[in-house]
């Protein structure tokens, strides 16, 4: 099984920044490779089991389902469904913890999936840092750090 695990610390407090990345069909609005976003059959964006349909900037079509959320503990946990990439079994989940010492929060973004062994390598090396990490770029620019 392929891993994947990428963390951050974003100059904002975690309540802030949950804010933004809670609703499961934002993505467009923090995450610069995502065009468009939609949650099918008009279920609430925060209702476990729904799923979201988005178009990445190249038009590449991916679908997702939300498998858990927690304002509590300021997480949420997903499977794709529908993917160009060559992998099955995704689930990741994005979790944001407050750092006590300033106004900023430590987000951990990670992902386990099966792959061809000679894909691995490169998926996992994409997802990490053309995925988690550009969102997490994305989010320090947006809140300033």
């Amino acid at each position: 099984m392929a891993r994947v695990y990428t963390s951050s610390v974003i100059g904002a407090s975690a309540t802030r920044v949950w804010e933004r990345v809670r609703d499961f069909n934002a993505l467009p609005r923090w995450h610069p490779r995502i065009r468009d976003s939609r949650i099918e059959d008009a279920l609430p964006s925060d209702k476990i089991g729904c799923i979201r349909q988005f178009h990445l900037q190249n038009g590449d079509v991916i679908r997702e389902k939300l498998l858990g959320l927690s304002d509590y503990d300021m997480f949420c946990t997903y499977e794709i469904l529908e993917s160009p990439m060559p992998l099955d079994n995704y689930i990741a989940t994005l979790r944001l913890t407050p750092v006590t010492d300033g106004d900023r929060c430590f987000a951990e973004w990670s992902a386990e999936f099966t792959c061809a062994p000679d894909d691995e390598a490169d998926l996992v090396s994409g997802i990490g840092s053309g995925v988690f990490q550009v969102g997490f770029d994305s989010l320090k620019r947006h809140f300033g750090g």
